[in-house]
């Protein structure tokens, strides 16, 4: 996160004073929902998205345009490095990097803040504002099946948040 507002720190200044500027915030669906497994990816991704939001409500009426991109799963090392967690949730959605590039060539030409190169992002983020209960329950019962599969809890018992 503290990536982001450095850059933003450093670019703005430039954008503001010739009246536009675009910025692209890698953020994760875990920025929008969650990551089961993934603590300090998912909070750091939640700050991510808020902090993207943050500067478009902020700064477009200066011309500036924010883009928060957020993929669910890229068929990319980080994928395969997510372990037992990504190969439940992500790995048979996941997508190739080109087809993220291509979700965000279509946000920037209709000036979209929101790119979400897996659609079916838009219906567990709705789920999620609309009825948070029983968003949580299932997320439970996903974190429940890694738990009881070939991951283990990441659990302040554990000591590994």
């Amino acid at each position: 996160v503290m990536a982001h507002v450095r850059a933003a720190r450093a670019l703005l200044p430039e954008w503001l004073e010739r009246g536009g500027g675009r910025f692209v915030s890698t953020v994760s669906a875990a920025g929008l929902l969650t990551m089961i497994g993934a603590a300090p990816y998912s909070v750091s991704k939640h700050g991510a998205y808020a902090f993207a939001e943050w500067l478009s409500l902020t700064y477009r009426h200066r011309g500036l345009s924010v883009h928060a991109i957020c993929p669910q799963g890229v068929r990319t090392d980080m994928l395969t490095a997510a372990g037992s967690a990504g190969e439940l949730v992500l790995a048979p959605t996941a997508i190739e990097p080109e087809d993220v590039a291509d979700a965000l060539i279509d946000a920037i030409a209709a000036d979209r803040f929101l790119v979400l190169p897996h659609p079916e992002v838009a219906g567990y983020y709705r789920n999620r504002a609309t009825d948070p209960e029983r968003w949580l329950g299932t997320m439970n019962h996903v974190q429940r099946t890694w738990e009881t599969g070939t991951g283990r809890p990441q659990t302040p018992a554990d000591g590994k948040i």
